[in-house]
């Protein structure tokens, strides 16, 4: 458990280390996410830091006030709108050393709210990295910045494969059990493998790729990821790592 939070801690460093000394006006710029501008991105995560701070703490949901937004992105990202970048950065690194504090205190098997389920403080905890990675992906390219991928995304890949029935019943679909191997190559040059060795239905490739999937941050057939038919592909198509309603995800780019 130690081991993920300080993965959590690590990533999280390094998009603050990567965006710190971003130009000001560039973080009003657009992100790849709809309708949101890079310091959304960042105020996204601050924001969802500090609940996962205050459930990790108390166990339960809080007595949040109800306010909307726009119908893009909260009342809280709004409002963070009218921070300086430095205030938005103080804002997000005391909400995640608060949400660090409060899940160390925790034991991994231990459960907690989110989203409308319990799920685990391992996973919750392997939630945040994802959520800190994946929106950070955003925000990078805002910026402008080539995002570097680390072995930190062993948790993500993992957690991909592990919502596989996950995201089938997300869409009301019923989901498909045919054994699946998924075989991806970490940025360190390690074989990462999840799923049975003797079976043909098979998701191969670059990890990054792979992570960018589950987390509906490119489009599988934009990636250099090799599939079978049938299966392997079917999960791609429905792949969803996060909790929440089913993602719209980012459409195709390559024509052919």
């Amino acid at each position: 458990m130690s081991e993920l939070l300080d993965d959590l801690v690590a990533e999280q460093n390094y998009l603050d280390t990567a965006v710190r000394d971003v130009p000001e006006e560039r973080w009003n710029s657009p992100s790849p996410a709809d309708g949101w501008l890079m310091r959304d991105c960042i105020a996204h995560l601050a924001e969802m830091d500090d609940l996962a701070a205050q459930i990790a703490k108390h166990g339960f949901y809080p007595e949040r006030e109800s306010r909307e937004g726009d119908g893009v992105v909260t009342a809280t990202q709004l409002d963070s709108r009218a921070m300086s970048i430095p205030e938005l950065l103080d804002w997000w690194r005391g909400c995640r050393a608060r949400m660090d504090a409060a899940l160390r205190s925790l034991d991994m098997r231990d459960r907690l709210p989110w989203a409308g389920n319990t799920m685990s403080v391992r996973s919750f905890s392997t939630a945040r990295l994802m959520e800190a990675w994946s929106h950070g992906l955003d925000a990078l390219d805002a910026a402008g910045i080539e995002p570097t991928d680390s072995d930190r995304l062993k948790n993500i890949a993992h957690l991909g494969f592990a919502t596989r029935k996950f995201a089938y019943q997300n869409r009301s679909i019923t989901p498909n059990t045919d054994p699946l191997r998924v075989e991806l190559a970490a940025p360190s040059g390690a074989l990462w493998v999840w799923g049975p060795e003797d079976t043909a239905n098979r998701v191969t490739g670059n990890a990054g790729d792979f992570c960018r999937v589950v987390t509906q941050r490119i489009h599988y057939s934009d990636t250099s990821l090799e599939y079978t038919a049938g299966a392997a592909e079917d999960f791609l198509q429905v792949a969803q790592a996060f909790a929440g309603p089913p993602g719209d995800g980012r459409p195709p780019q390559n024509d052919g």
